[in-house]
């Protein structure tokens, strides 16, 4: 059986824009990910990844962020804050449906802990998950508070694990092992130069493309059409919640061109945020009026479609470097067993 290969290894490259040198969210710098994989007996396949949107204190320094949901059939915890006032104050977390309770624990443990937070009585913990019991009993109490905390403590800006890793430990796409991706691309220097990174959890279905292409031979089950997924979106360029939500629509292009039946069933969540300083919200800029820049309108285009590619890009990512995994039906009360995608030699 061939070893899995991201999807640039195997000649599919979406666009026409260059990749970051990790071809990762990291790309995007102080951008940090943390997984923590759970694999228990014959039951347990599951896990958390956490998102930093940098190496600081993100309650003190938080950051521009923006929402878009196409289908809302799912449990992303903290979505009214964030559409109110439009910012990230914790890290992200990616975890399992029936986790998302502990996952604000551990969000809130963390972040009442660091130096600063000494006096703070509410905060808004992010928290988006899609369902993994097709490999995974997820009615047992993993992962727990401390593997959340942990996946967080561990975070780096480093190459990015793909595949059957953190919160896609047990996650199915296009009836297929889904699980973590992620890509990036870079601006001309004539648009910026700025960098777009996209990580994703994938869990759904529809019909199968790979840069636009049906796949020879590939046939998704009918039962395979349901599902969600999370996808994270990061940059360095100067934006304002209004335009991160505009980005973070964009997201959703490049979920369609992979064949997603963007069905009934669908959780389909894109989070945007921009860690450029000059948009950073500190303590100083919160306490008073204070200039922000933003790109105007007529600038945008081209981060649309970087955000676009490199979500297709991730996706695919996601499940070519996944690896069959043999789990626990949990619906079905019986084992399971989930191929992984492979394409050529």
């Amino acid at each position: 059986m061939t070893h899995p290969r991201r999807a640039r290894d195997l000649g599919i490259a979406p666009g026409t824009l260059p990749t970051g040198p990790l071809n990762a969210i990291t790309d995007v710098a102080g951008v940090r990910v943390g997984h923590v994989t759970v694999r228990e007996g014959e039951r347990i396949r599951t896990g958390v990844t956490a998102i930093l949107p940098h190496g600081g204190n993100p309650f003190q320094d938080k950051v521009p962020a923006g929402l878009a949901v196409f289908n809302g059939y799912g449990k992303l915890a903290g979505a009214t804050q964030l559409v109110e006032l439009g910012e990230i104050e914790t890290p992200i977390l990616l975890t399992n449906t029936l986790a998302v309770g502990r996952a604000i624990e551990a969000v809130n443990r963390w972040t009442l802990a660091q130096k600063g937070n000494e006096r703070v009585a509410s905060l808004n913990a992010m928290v988006g998950e899609t369902n993994d019991s097709r490999l995974n009993d997820i009615r047992q109490p993993f992962p727990t508070v401390e593997q959340m905390i942990n996946a967080i403590e561990s975070a780096s800006d480093g190459p990015v694990a793909e595949g059957a890793v953190g919160a896609g430990a047990g996650t199915v796409a296009f009836g297929h092992k889904g699980g973590i991706g992620t890509s990036s691309r870079v601006l001309s220097g004539k648009d910026g130069g700025y960098t777009v990174g996209v990580l994703v959890q994938s869990n759904y279905g529809g019909d199968l493309r790979l840069d636009g292409q049906s796949v020879k031979n590939f046939k998704t089950l009918q039962a395979d059409v349901d599902g969600s997924i999370m996808m994270i979106l990061a940059t360095d360029a100067p934006l304002s919640d209004r335009n991160l939500r505009r980005l973070a629509m964009r997201c959703h292009g490049g979920l369609a061109r992979t064949g997603a039946a963007l069905s009934n069933g669908s959780g389909d969540y894109a989070i945007a945020f921009s860690t450029a300083e000059a948009v950073r919200r500190t303590p100083d800029r919160r306490a008073a009026a204070s200039p922000i820049l933003d790109l105007p309108n007529d600038k945008i285009s081209p981060l649309f479609l970087a955000a676009i590619k490199a979500t297709e890009e991730a996706i695919l990512n996601s499940l070519l470097m996944a690896e069959t995994v043999e789990g626990w039906d949990t619906a079905r009360a019986k084992p399971n067993r989930v191929k992984a995608l492979r394409l050529g030699n």
